[in-house]
């Protein structure tokens, strides 16, 4: 077998450089409410997105050997807004993209709790990264690209808490993985609420795309989810003015806390799963837009309810840090489209053996 020096000896006496297969460069959009809106823009062969450097280097999008992945709502890419933290008009700052970060304060709709307000999904979602490091490098036998960047969510006499993000992939490699360090930096407890919210649209998500989730329960939010429970893992056509359901999923997962959800498109052979732990993040949250024009479902690991900072959620200790691991997979083909079905029957049945044995 040839050694890691080998085959990269190999594949660099093919390419004059290896941009021309993988790497990261800093872009920058032009025009429009993108105008000035910087990126790094990762490419690994297969795998394309853009990490929006002045958005908590969250990704605008995801395409996959040219096929898109993820949703992007009306007002289309942008880049921060007067507006973004601005109570309900922060609504008009939703875009959507592959995933957007909400937290660290809230995570759902803007609330006014103990007199201070709350913008929708939070702020850290438009929080410029600091410290942005990117590189692209020989390990072993592999190809690695890594952007790492630092978000801060602080206030004069009130929370100081810091998002430390690694964003990692390979040449190749179907994968693509999100490690966040926080860590409370004040001198008092913090509420820290978090939600990854990782948006699925066309081509992707289309009529007759499903879920594969191992959800041991499912709670509606409100009485259009509830109407909805039964078909809440299928999408049907879009229908003009539809309302979106949210659901809370609690998930089946293996000994060591991993667990999945997946977004299949049979007809494409296509699936996008996305990986977590719930040690780390024990609630899923689903969210399904039927509405023409807003096409889209999102998978949203996360660790508080429904009402974010207002219920329950983890609470922070002076200078102590929490990690999360959220993956993004591609499985290709029905062999592995099947396999990730058995990896949802086997969390079941085990997660259901487990509490057996604790009666």
């Amino acid at each position: 077998m040839a050694s890691s020096n080998e085959k990269k000896q190999k594949l660099l006496g093919l390419c004059g450089s290896m941009e021309q297969l993988a790497g990261v460069r800093r872009i920058e959009y032009q025009d429009g409410r993108a105008s000035h809106l910087p990126c790094a823009m990762v490419n690994n062969g297969v795998l394309q997105f853009p990490l929006m450097l002045d958005k908590c280097l969250d990704p605008a999008w995801f395409q996959y050997k040219g096929v898109n992945l993820s949703f992007l709502s009306k007002p289309g890419l942008q880049g921060r807004n007067p507006y973004d933290t601005a109570g309900e008009e922060a609504i008009y700052s939703i875009m959507g993209g592959a995933m957007f970060t909400c937290g660290l304060g809230n995570v759902h709709g803007c609330q006014t709790i103990d007199g201070t307000d709350y913008p929708t999904h939070g702020r850290i979602r438009t929080t410029p990264a600091e410290k942005v490091g990117m590189d692209a490098f020989w390990q072993d036998d592999n190809y690695k690209i890594r952007v790492t960047g630092e978000m801060r969510e602080a206030r004069l006499f009130g929370e100081n808490l810091v998002l430390r993000r690694t964003v990692e992939t390979a040449y190749g490699s179907r994968e693509i993985r999100f490690t966040d360090q926080i860590e409370n930096q004040s001198f008092q407890p913090a509420p820290c609420c978090i939600l990854y919210h990782c948006n699925a649209g066309y081509p992707l998500l289309a009529p007759g795309t499903r879920l594969i989730l191992p959800d041991k329960a499912c709670v509606p939010r409100d009485d259009n989810a509830r109407k909805g429970m039964e078909e809440r893992t299928r999408m049907g056509t879009p229908n003009d003015g539809e309302p979106e359901q949210v659901f809370q999923h609690t998930m089946a997962a293996d000994k060591h806390g991993y667990t999945f959800g997946a977004i299949v498109n049979d007809e494409l052979q296509l699936a996008l799963c996305i990986r977590w732990n719930v040690n780390q993040l024990p609630f899923m949250t689903q969210w399904k837009s039927s509405a023409s024009g807003d096409y889209a479902m999102a998978l949203e690991p996360t660790n508080c309810g429904f009402n974010g900072r207002a219920g329950q959620t983890q609470i922070l200790a002076p200078f102590e840090t929490c990690t999360n691991e959220i993956r993004f997979c591609i499985a290709e083909g029905q062999d592995e489209i099947h396999m990730l079905e058995e990896e949802c029957r086997l969390l079941l049945i085990s997660d259901t053996a487990a509490s057996h044995s604790d009666l």
